[in-house]
């Protein structure tokens, strides 16, 4: 215990004494005056040294208190100077009136006092009170707190934590497969010596460019290859736009082989299987979306790069076949099918919807087609269907198909693969047993939980596919003269009468329909177009542009609108434009979205663009509809196209 405290105890103590020696005194001097005498003097000396000693107590009191406090003192003033931590205090003119050593130390300066904090902190004053933000400086992060009401700002060095965070992201697991496309059809005829050269010829551009950019690669099977890597090293990859795409595309073009590469990457995640997973999917979305592309997923987002050229039709029709025999069974464990296409259905969605649901009674099961609207473009067919005794009562509204449909009920989707599009997405959750059937791209969005899936991206149309499929449903299949004409009304309008994005397989089927009685006449007639809605095109067409020597752009005027089918026949007619390998069509829709509509001749990949317009489609057919007005999706449209040309090489 200090000595002052002690004398401080040792005081109220005698003061103590001195009271009960006091009471004795008066005590003495009733009974013995002479003897209170002599104890009253001895008393009046103890109570001056006691006096004395008090003095004493308080002046080393005095005395330690102002040695603490210059201790204290001197204390703060070492760690301000010395703390790893920046402190600013200004005044309310925002002029620097006091800084600790570290901030002169941090913007090599001997002294900022007097100094404007917009001179060294321009972006610093607008910050909020309490809000933690990040500045960068001489090389170095640093982290602020600024506290307004005392007019202070604290700065944190947190450059290792950056680096050391920066590092760990960069060495997180990346993992993906590289697949090569068609290799069985591409090589189909091909002797032993010149397929071996050939594939070993990919190998080793494979080979040197993992070299090239230091990862991991491995072969698992005749045409895909693991690539193990960390995320710096995808990064050098996704700078390079996956130029190893390009370059297997250009080498087998000189061998005049149809050759191309599709690569699934998957990253950001930390669980293994979870990775290799992810890894598969990517891929998968690669493949469906045409291949010939790199598709890479970070956590939720997911990036394309390539996709430059367009699908090859596949020379056989296996999958059509085992595609074909799984429904069959899929519908007989089924209590009935809904059959629903994408909204404002065209003639393809309704055709295929018409193939499934003949599939459907093959197998004596009960058939809906869930429709809501009769839109324009179907509107000729619908007039047909009314006649016929049969397909009239198969069509039902979206509530119709939620009273009947139960967990055994096939939902087949045709002509899209998004819930988003769908009249009814609540079927979809209702039911444990789905079929896809489409010929658009895979994007990002898909049916993930669909039992049966038949996506193949080189077909003409979707009524193409269900065609192949009904030809290996049944041994004596027959078709009904409407149904087999909606079919082919199907195929017409998606390749443009056979002159788009048609292959031997388009014909193949197109015949098959032709030997069942489809009429090309009627065909025809349910193609007619009004001349009202052909004058609204041409007022479409006079607003049309030429953009990079081979783009049109037609956009509509202001509150001028216009269906998404006008739209579409606008963007068709431009194609036929001398010199016009694509052609972009915008205009006004009746529900008050911008509607765009996208088409192209083979060279231009036009779903790149329609996707980062938020739509999608096929690599030469695509759309979106978008909310805002024409001017500005006009605006945003060339700058993406500017931008897809620069990145992705749009124009071959």
């Amino acid at each position: 215990m200090p000595k002052f405290l002690m004398n401080r105890w040792q005081n109220l103590h005698t003061i103590f004494s001195y009271i009960l020696f006091f009471a004795l005194i008066i005590v003495l001097f009733i009974y013995e005056w002479m003897i209170a005498i002599v104890a009253l003097a001895i008393g009046i000396v103890l109570l001056l040294l006691s006096i004395r000693a008090d003095k004493t107590f308080h002046k080393d009191l005095h005395d330690y208190v102002m040695t603490l406090s210059h201790r204290v003192k001197k204390a703060g003033n070492e760690v301000i100077h010395e703390l790893p931590i920046g402190m600013i205090l200004y005044d309310e003119e925002k002029k620097i009136e006091w800084h600790n050593p570290y901030i002169a130390q941090m913007l090599g300066k001997e002294s900022v006092i007097g100094e404007s904090l917009l001179e060294f902190f321009p972006t610093l004053v607008e910050e909020q009170e309490n809000k933690e933000v990040e500045i960068f400086i001489n090389e170095q992060h640093y982290q602020i707190l600024k506290k307004d009401d005392e007019r202070l700002i604290y700065f944190t060095n947190i450059t290792d934590f950056k680096n050391l965070s920066m590092k760990h992201e960069q060495e997180k697991l990346v993992m993906g497969i590289i697949m090569m496309d068609n290799v069985d059809e591409a090589t189909q005829g091909m002797d032993d010596k010149t397929r071996s050269l050939v594939l070993a010829q990919i190998i080793s551009e494979l080979t040197e460019w993992s070299n090239q950019f230091g990862f991991y690669m491995r072969r698992i099977s005749s045409d895909k290859f693991l690539m193990i890597m960390n995320q710096k090293v995808l990064q050098s990859l996704e700078g390079s736009r996956f130029e190893i795409l390009d370059t297997v595309r250009d080498m087998t073009a000189d061998l005049k082989i149809p050759l191309t590469l599709s690569i699934g990457i998957s990253s950001g995640v930390e669980n293994v299987i979870e990775l290799g997973s992810i890894m598969q999917t990517s891929l998968d979305i690669a493949l469906g979306r045409g291949g010939d592309q790199a598709a890479v997923k970070a956590g939720g987002n997911l990036t394309f790069y390539g996709g430059r050229s367009n699908a090859v039709e596949k020379g056989t029709r296996v999958r059509a076949r085992v595609i074909s025999h799984a429904l069959r069974e899929l519908i007989r464990d089924s209590n009935n099918v809904m059959i629903m296409g994408h909204v404002y259905p065209d003639l393809d969605s309704i055709g295929a919807a018409i193939g499934l649901l003949k599939a459907a009674r093959l197998s004596d099961k009960k058939g809906y087609i869930v429709l809501e609207d009769v839109n324009p473009s179907i509107q000729s067919l619908m007039d047909e269907i009314e006649d016929h005794e049969i397909l009239k009562d198969s069509f039902i509204s979206p509530e119709q198909a939620l009273q009947l449909i139960d967990n055994h009920t096939l939902v087949c989707v045709v002509d899209a693969h998004k819930a988003s599009m769908v009249p009814e997405p609540k079927l979809l959750q209702i039911s444990q047993r789905i079929f896809v059937v489409d010929h658009h791209r895979r994007s990002e969005e898909f049916i993930n939980d669909a039992t049966l899936v038949y996506i193949e991206h080189y077909a003409s149309s979707t009524c193409e596919l269900v065609t192949e499929i009904l030809q290996y449903f049944h041994d004596k299949i027959s078709l009904d003269k409407l149904e087999a004409t909606a079919m082919l009304a199907g195929i017409v309008v998606d390749t443009k009468s056979f002159s788009l994005r048609t292959g031997a397989r388009t014909f193949e089927a197109a015949s098959f329909l032709r030997r069942n009685g489809a009429n090309s006449s009627t065909v025809q007639r349910m193609l007619k177009e009004d001349l009202q809605e052909y004058l609204q095109q041409i007022e479409i067409i006079k607003n049309a542009k030429i953009v990079y020597d081979h783009i049109a752009i037609a956009v509509g005027k202001p509150n001028h609108k216009n269906s998404q089918l006008i739209i579409a026949k606008v963007a068709d007619t431009l194609l036929n434009m001398t010199d016009v390998m694509a052609s972009l069509v915008i205009s006004e829709r009746p529900d008050g979205k911008v509607g765009l509509s996208a088409r192209s001749l083979g060279e231009v990949n036009v779903q790149i663009l329609m996707e980062r317009m938020g739509g999608g489609g096929h690599f030469s057919n695509a759309g979106a509809q978008v909310e805002g007005n024409v001017e500005e999706v006009s605006e945003r449209l060339e700058q993406v196209l500017s931008e897809v040309i620069k990145e992705e090489g749009l124009l071959k």
